[in-house]
């Protein structure tokens, strides 16, 4: 492996450890003087790490706990706690059941004895769901997967999702009545909403019920009168006894990623923290980044080797084939076609909670001879592309980055990295 990809490896670890949730969480419940009995529900990808922080700083003070986390993230048994892991990016069975017992642990709470300690990372839109009554699970899954293969954004199917569940929206705050309820977020969506991170659980909802009908008609979907029911049904717009902090976010994964680059010898730049759009697109506007620098001409902030341009964010796939991968490998897989046969340059775009999509990948890596190793395994890369199958292609070229479960989770990082060019 030479150097340029081995610093990228080094700065992918890097970033994912500067926004690992524990110090955060530590922070700010050390600074919160807690003599009441605490209920912990931590809901999300981080939501182990998330719950592990707060045993270390409460102790005792810990009368019961709840973590709903993906399948495969919690790492073990923490005392006080029931772990249950369930489905995402699609809610199933266990997500159910996580909110079940969250509400049957807020209801069995004291209003003015107990604390209830609201642990939030990205991810608990799927994991944490409760049908409003008269719903299916089944109608939710269908309508979140529509959702997601026809390209809605975050806030999009957040609207919709809010107004489906009896734990979204504002709704679980709304449950919890009068008990204290203290809520840490740790951020996975662009610009740090909390009525949008997790579909806003604990904090008052700006949607209605028309905008929400509206977003299924805007992506051509099909609802029932059921579902049509319990949308008009409108979500709290003021909650009390309740306070919202966050502790994470994008911003900071890729103020990680600069310090990171730059302890290595390339001189970064945050092109943006707020990057959108079509994940194919993007890795062909960070490749032609990439070209300008290396010819000499104009370029952000007139970078010279060696350099680093630095995103964060979410972008979205339009699903146009059946095959497998996520927005981050697609990302990377579009950027190789445009830094082809291109030394020292090397393209990354990870997920920085360790899965991206439906895959055991993080992201993808790729240089100027991925084309070629794709084309060597047997495969037509425009072709995999086409069909939406960065796993494949990324697997035969040995690109995929596998980093396994984080324990966090804010949104996705992909850099540019470009090394010193020989003269």
């Amino acid at each position: 492996m030479n150097r340029i990809r081995q610093d990228a490896l080094r700065i992918i670890d890097s970033s994912i450890d500067g926004v690992l949730p524990e110090a955060a969480v530590q922070t700010a419940l050390k600074d919160r003087a807690i003599t009441k009995a605490v209920t912990v529900i931590a809901i999300g990808k981080a939501a182990w790490r998330m719950a592990e922080a707060s045993y270390s700083v409460l102790g005792e003070k810990i009368r019961r706990g709840l973590i709903v986390t993906k399948y495969g993230h919690s790492q073990g048994v923490l005392p006080n706690f029931e772990i249950i892991e369930a489905g995402h990016p699609i809610p199933d069975e266990n997500s159910v059941l996580g909110a079940e017992k969250a509400l049957e642990m807020v209801s069995a709470a004291d209003g003015s004895e107990d604390l209830i300690l609201f642990l939030v990372s990205g991810g608990g839109s799927a994991l944490f769901e409760l049908p409003q009554l008269g719903l299916k699970l089944s109608e939710i899954m269908e309508i979140t997967d529509q959702l997601l293969s026809r390209g809605a954004n975050i806030i999009e199917m957040n609207v919709v999702r809010k107004h489906l569940s009896r734990v979204k929206g504002g709704r679980f705050a709304e449950a919890c009545g009068q008990t204290e309820l203290f809520v840490i977020v740790l951020s996975d969506v662009i610009g740090d909403p909390l009525d949008v991170i997790a579909s806003g659980p604990a904090f008052p909802d700006p949607s209605t019920s028309a905008e929400a009908l509206g977003v299924l008609e805007k992506f051509g979907i099909a609802y029932s009168a059921k579902v049509k029911a319990a949308i008009e049904k409108e979500t709290p717009k003021s909650l009390g006894f309740c306070e919202s902090i966050i502790t994470g976010s994008v911003t900071t994964l890729c103020d990680a990623a600069a310090a990171a680059c730059e302890a290595l010898g390339y001189a970064p730049i945050i092109l943006s923290t707020e990057m959108t759009g079509e994940a194919s697109e993007l890795g062909r506007t960070l490749a032609s980044f990439s070209r300008e620098i290396l010819l000499g001409k104009s370029s952000p902030h007139k970078l010279r080797p060696p350099c680093a341009i630095i995103a964060g964010g979410e972008t979205i796939v339009h699903l146009k084939g059946k095959g497998k991968g996520g927005r981050n490998q697609e990302t990377a897989l579009a950027a190789a076609f445009g830094i082809e046969d291109l030394e020292h340059v090397v393209i990354f775009s990870v997920g920085s909670d360790g899965t991206d999509g439906p895959t055991d990948a993080a992201g993808g890596l790729v240089d100027g001879n991925t084309l070629s190793r794709i084309r060597s395994a047997g495969f037509d890369p425009k072709q995999l592309l086409a069909e939406n199958d960065s796993y494949h292609a990324l697997e035969a070229s040995g690109d995929l980055v596998m980093t396994g479960p984080t324990g966090t989770n804010v949104n996705d990082l992909m850099v540019v990295l470009i090394g010193e060019v020989n003269k």
